[in-house]
């Protein structure tokens, strides 16, 4: 099991950037493929980006794609989503969630059985 706290997150103009970070307590993280997942009021979970273990395959939405990367430091057990040319709809809460032991699928909130708390992303117009 691994526990995570995000932070970064606040309000921005569309076209603003900001940096999100989750930060990792507990011997798994270097282990776990990660992902940042987000909720828009209303709305069902949706995946963002994914990371494997070491930091060398990435996936990502296609609505994020070129906008947003996700990145992680082992070494300081965190993981980062800059994201960049912010729009309106890319508000919502976001959260980091390390994905289950032998799942590939990256899609389904199934697949994570560690999430952090969330933070608050607003774009505003």
């Amino acid at each position: 099991q691994v526990q995570l706290v995000e932070s970064g997150g606040g309000l921005v103009q569309a076209g603003g950037s900001l940096r999100l970070s989750c930060a990792a307590s507990g011997r798994t993280f270097s282990s776990r493929a990660m992902a940042w997942v987000r909720q828009a009021p209303g709305k069902e979970r949706e995946f963002v980006a994914g990371i494997n273990s070491i930091g060398i395959s990435t996936y990502y939405a296609v609505s994020v794609r070129g906008r947003f990367t996700i990145s992680r430091d082992n070494a300081k057990n965190t993981l980062y989503l800059q994201m960049s040319s912010l729009r309106p709809e890319d508000t919502a809460v976001y959260y980091c969630a390390a994905r289950r032991a032998g799942t590939t699928v990256w899609e389904s909130g199934s697949s994570y059985d560690d999430w952090g708390q969330g933070t608050q992303v607003t774009v505003s117009s």
